[in-house]
């Protein structure tokens, strides 16, 4: 089996509301670009990726340019196996992993397309087919933010990330954890995340105003070190995000007892085959994972889904339907939330062929 072409899409998607986070950072509309990988033998392969503006170095315009660069690496190799190939990418195109990040996707997708079996197969193997959802909640005002709680609650959402850092007040912020605590069940999990958008003082400050609550805190800062710091200063427990996006990072953390938790995202690790390698390494620390991508629909939530299906569950924290909170999906068929969890297919590969009517034309064809 050969790869003979390249099809690259954009599809814009459209948050259901408004997500405000620290530092003026806002996620709206946002491109998503999908990647088709067709082959000679009539199968082809899926990938997406969706970059937040000003959240990771990483945009949707520079895609194309990097998918070009590629393209005669790519263009008449086997798709079987993705490892081998991915790294002969990185070694022609240092960096950009969010854009290898969509192609590593399409690999997985068609290698195991190729097998005839559902992609977690691929990854060691199903532990569990219903995952645990967190619901994310807008930083706004603390009652309307405890009020999204309690209705996503009665959905059968257990665990709440809380955004903050909005108005870069911290007196505001302890109210609206303190609201988000008080408003769902005790067994509820709640966490307050900053996306690095707070100083050390003011997430100290934070920190120590709520540490009699049971709140875990996420990313306050922008290095491993700071975070840290917050750690050992308020003594909660701590999830790691944007700075854990490799095998040196995910070390450093651990060395400095502040990874409690942490945010697998694929556009970060540049793909499943390194976020594979990340989960295990993360089962190793005992680290409970979050196992999830940055934005997009139903190609990056349902790769996730089967990474996370795939991983122990006592160190599975929780996955996100990112398709739930964008529209339009780009397989209406794909997984959907139902009483706090998501189910997984059964189709081979990731499962998820988008709707040509929602694909539009390509902005890119490779061949």
């Amino acid at each position: 089996m050969k790869i003979t072409q390249l099809n690259l899409y954009c599809v814009p998607l459209t948050s259901h509301e408004t997500y405000y986070m620290a530092e003026g950072k806002t996620c709206d509309t946002v491109d998503s670009m999908v990647l088709q990988i067709k082959t000679n033998e009539g199968l082809d392969g899926w990938g997406e990726v969706c970059p937040i503006p000003h959240y990771l170095p990483a945009y949707a315009d520079g895609v194309a340019s990097a998918l070009q660069e590629l393209s005669s690496l790519l263009i008449g190799a086997s798709p079987i196996g993705p490892e081998a190939l991915m790294h002969k990418l990185d070694a022609h195109l240092i960096g950009h992993d969010y854009a290898k990040s969509m192609i590593d996707t399409a690999l997985w997708d068609l290698t195991a397309k190729a097998a005839n079996m559902p992609l977690y197969q691929l990854l060691g193997g199903r532990h569990t087919t219903v995952l645990p959802l967190y619901h994310s909640i807008t930083c706004v005002a603390p009652d309307a933010m405890a009020a999204m709680a309690r209705t996503a609650e009665e959905t059968g959402i257990k665990q709440f990330q809380v955004k903050l850092g909005a108005d870069s007040n911290w007196r505001n912020d302890v109210e609206r954890l303190t609201a988000v605590r008080d408003a769902v069940s005790d067994s509820a999990l709640v966490y307050g995340d900053w996306n690095c958008g707070a100083s050390q003082l003011d997430a100290t400050r934070v920190g120590n105003a709520v540490a009699h609550l049971d709140v875990m805190l996420e990313q306050p800062c922008s290095t491993i070190e700071q975070c840290a710091s917050v750690k050992n200063t308020c003594g909660l427990p701590m999830k790691m995000d944007e700075s854990a996006y490799d095998t040196a990072s995910l070390l450093r953390a651990y060395e400095l007892g502040c990874m409690d938790a942490v945010a697998l995202k694929l556009s970060k690790f540049g793909g499943l085959s390194r976020m594979r390698q990340a989960r295990d390494l993360c089962v190793h620390f005992g680290a409970k994972m979050c196992i999830e991508d940055t934005w997009g629909s139903d190609i990056t939530t349902a790769t996730a889904l089967h990474l996370a299906s795939s991983t122990p569950p006592q160190y599975l924290l929780n996955t996100c339907d990112l398709s739930g909170y964008v529209k339009p999906r780009l397989d209406a068929t794909g997984p959907t939330r139902s009483n706090g969890t998501i189910k997984l297919g059964e189709k081979p590969g990731h499962g998820i062929t988008p709707e040509p009517s929602v694909l539009g034309k390509p902005v890119q064809t490779l061949s």
